[in-house]
């Protein structure tokens, strides 16, 4: 029996080959380049046990040449990873093994997904020469939303890229010259501890609050020109309430923490928006730190404008995890937990 690749793939220049055998298939995929083929596989055919050990297929490589064995749609998953994953290569794209972890999440999910469409949605690129890009298809719909909408909400679990990503497109934007300034703000809301007096005037103050943003940036612009930025006032970070009053003209704001802002908070944040601006606002709603009787201001804001025009909402899920792959269980195994805890106070509540 052949198999002939989709019309659609891309992939015309890999020959590609079936044989079944007892509920267990072999596939045949033959690559056309030994150069592009090697970097697929990676250093010591690095990704190509990353395929094996997330799907679950055997590989079997020589050359140009791939045998991929196991159940019929693992095998079909793995071969259309395979396949997509040299097409990037192809179009110049660095496959790094954590990118093989990323596309399996993507075409597993999403099987007529073509990863260039992703992967090569080239947001900024680092001062250590890194392209920023979406690494799932909510991040790509994040980005896309940041991009044609003046307000942008990226809602979902930690780990997920919301704030990073934001940080990359705020940069962007100034670098191109869309706008005059990054903005950074945040609740200065403790999470669930008492720290006390901070020492310093208010920038110190308040930097412990909002270090992911600013470990975001100096990852991205090199942590001396961050600095200079922050020092000329090209890059102003404050706290949420330093922001009544104001109307942010030609700025790209980034609220970060969202859960934590009050119903108040939010409101006023967002009618700070001026022209020529944008506004990107994050969070995870099921990490909220204000007392049990305020209302999160993100989670009523997702509510009243969802149907607003003008305004985009991204969920992230555990999928979209791009940490270490551990955090997506981790948060996985709390959500599992949460809902049996949930489901248990229901049925002691209905049987009183």
């Amino acid at each position: 029996m052949s198999f002939a690749p989709s019309p659609d793939s891309g992939t015309k220049q890999n020959r590609i080959g079936r044989h079944e055998r007892g509920g267990k298939i072999k596939k045949e995929l033959t690559f056309t380049s030994n150069n592009t083929a090697r970097l697929l596989y990676g250093d010591l055919n690095r990704n190509l046990h990353e395929v094996e050990k997330g799907i679950g297929v055997k590989i079997t490589a020589r050359g140009t040449h791939l045998t991929v064995s196991g159940a019929e749609h693992e095998v079909d998953l793995a071969a259309q990873t395979l396949e997509q994953l040299y097409l990037l290569i192809e179009a110049g794209y660095p496959v790094y093994s954590q990118d093989v972890a990323y596309a399996i999440h993507i075409l597993e999910k999403s099987p007529r997904a073509d990863l260039k469409d992703i992967f090569l949605d080239q947001v900024y690129i680092t001062s250590r020469q890194r392209v920023i890009s979406p690494k799932s298809l909510n991040q790509k719909s994040y980005i896309d939303g940041i991009r044609h909408h003046d307000i942008a909400f990226g809602i979902g679990p930690a780990g997920t890229g919301k704030t990073y990503l934001a940080v990359a497109m705020a940069i962007a934007a100034y670098t191109s010259h869309q706008v005059k300034s990054i903005i950074l703000t945040r609740p200065a809301v403790e999470a669930g501890e008492r720290l006390g007096f901070l020492p310093g005037d208010i920038a110190e103050k308040i930097n412990p609050y909002l270090r992911p943003l600013l470990d975001a940036l100096s990852d991205m612009l090199g942590r001396e020109k961050a600095g200079e930025l922050i020092e000329q006032g090209e890059i102003e970070i404050a706290p949420l309430a330093f922001m009544r009053g104001r109307t942010l003209n030609n700025a790209f704001i980034i609220l970060d923490e969202a859960q934590n802002t009050t119903y108040e908070q939010m409101k006023m944040f967002l009618t700070r928006l001026g022209f020529n601006s944008k506004a990107v606002i994050t969070g995870d709603i099921t990490q909220v730190d204000l007392p049990y009787s305020q209302q999160s201001g993100l989670m009523a804001a997702s509510r009243i404008l969802k149907k607003t025009p003008g305004i985009s909402f991204t969920h992230f899920n555990e999928t979209d995890v791009v940490r270490h792959p551990l955090v997506q269980k981790i948060i996985m195994a709390y959500e599992a937990s949460e809902k049996k805890s949930a489901t248990k106070k229901k049925k002691t509540s209905d049987e009183c």
